[in-house]
Order: C-alpha cells, then sequence, then structure tokens
C-alpha cells in the first residue's frame, strides 16, 4: 500500500497532510526512517512510527476500553464527554464506533471497532452473545431476587416476561447477571423488577472475552486475534 495512503488510513489527515508528515521524516517503518510518501509498504505484520509512537497497521481498528462512569456512548453526546473522546485523535478520525451502548455511568468492558461486520456479530440478537454483568444493589439480595431473574421478570413494554441467562449472588449488596439481550437499561430494569434497585453496575465480559485485570479505568487497547477469537468473531 502507497504510504501516504496508509497513513490517511489510520487518521493521520489527508493525504496531502499525509505527504507532509512523510517528508519531514516523522514517519519510520519497521524503524527506519522513510522519506518517500508514494514508496510501497509491505502490510503483513508491519509496525509504522509516527513521531515516535509506535501503530500497527490494522485493516480495521478493533478495541476494547475500560470505561469509567461519566462518560456515553455516543459520537454525539447530550450531557457528558463522548467515551470516544479517552481515544487517540487517529482512531477517532477512522469513525470507529462503540458496539452496543453502556450507561453514563456504567463502567467495564466496551468494544469499539470501525469493522461494519463485527459490530454486526455482538450486535445481532440472533446471536445471543452472552454478556456477564456485576450490578451493586441498594439492598440485600435474596435468592427470591435470583430465582425470579432466572424464571423471568416483566418489564414495561415488553410482551413476555425477560430472563437472565444466569444469576448468582457475588455478595451481599453484589449480584452478577448475564444477559444474551441487549433491551434498554435492562439490568436496572430487570433488577428492579424484583423490588431492589441498582446503585452501579459494571461488565465484565462479552462473549468468552473478560476485561482484563491490568486494564485500568479510562484505559484502551487493541483486540488481539485471540480476543477476537473469543468474541466468536475468528474460528
Amino acid at each position: 500500500m502507497q504510504l501516504d495512503k496508509l497513513l490517511q488510513k489510520h487518521g493521520f489527515g489527508t493525504r496531502r497532510a499525509c505527504r507532509g508528515l512523510v517528508r519531514h521524516e516523522r514517519v519510520a517503518i519497521n524503524g527506519q526512517i522513510c522519506e518517500d510518501p508514494f514508496a510501497e509498504i509491505d502490510t503483513n505484520d508491519l509496525i509504522f512510527t509516527v513521531d515516535g509512537v509506535d501503530w500497527p497497521y490494522a485493516e480495521f481498528a478493533c478495541l476494547m476500553l475500560n470505561k469509567p462512569a461519566g462518560y456515553e456512548c455516543s459520537r454525539k453526546p447530550l450531557h457528558h464527554p463522548s467515551v470516544l473522546t479517552l481515544l487517540p485523535v487517529q482512531l477517532r478520525e477512522r469513525d470507529v464506533q462503540p458496539i452496543g451502548r453502556l450507561d453514563e455511568d456504567t463502567t467495564g468492558l466496551l468494544l469499539i471497532t470501525d469493522d461494519g461486520q463485527l459490530n454486526h456479530v455482538l450486535s445481532s440478537a440472533r446471536r445471543k452473545v452472552p454478556k456477564v454483568y456485576l450490578a451493586t444493589t441498594k439492598h440485600s439480595i435474596e435468592q427470591a431476587q435470583v430465582d425470579q431473574l432466572l424464571t423471568g421478570v416483566l418489564l414495561n413494554d415488553e410482551p413476555e416476561p425477560i430472563c437472565a441467562a444466569a444469576c448468582e449472588i457475588a455478595g451481599e449488596h453484589l449480584l452478577r447477571l448475564t444477559l444474551t439481550q441487549g433491551k434498554y437499561h435492562q439490568v436496572k430494569r430487570m433488577v428492579a423488577a424484583t423490588g431492589n434497585r441498582v446503585e452501579a453496575l459494571h461488565r465484565e465480559s462479552v462473549g468468552e472475552l473478560s476485561l482484563p485485570a491490568d486494564l485500568k479505568s479510562g484505559e484502551w487497547r487493541w483486540l488481539s486475534t485471540v480476543d477476537l477469537q473469543k468474541l466468536g468473531y475468528l474460528s
């Protein structure tokens, strides 16, 4: 791929701006400065560097983020900053977007991509991708509430009861739920239907992909091939 086109694809500006980066010796290919913006670059296992920062070549940007509270999962937020402001501007320029949404006060694993197929696979109601949440509740949790969530609770505007795929007590005020739907405020509404209230909500996993313990709140990283396999996207 031609170098200026490669840089443009990765969010470094217009083709003209990218040529300027190269001509000012700000771009290195596998550790070597390249001064020719029209050079043909082999993208296999490519690491390129702009202003000393390494970037892997990525046909699509597939990311995970440990979402903090106080951010909206929207490109056009209304009341809080967009979660996308936690990413480098180059990734935002690629038009990445969150896969599904977490409420502004919900924390945890959020997937972000510009790969429409990955977004579809993980968002499709037919695929029933499991998502695990840890809910902190206002009142102590009783087994009867767990049984209700597993049997099904009736929510407003829903014709049939909604069931948790799995549910367990994780502490006196901690409830771990696995859902395969993606309905509006689903965890909060389901818990409220049992007579309790969610005070804090954290998403632990999507599919078989869990939030890494070393990924701090507000931090992001690229999804690896193994991560994508855990999401059921790669065989």
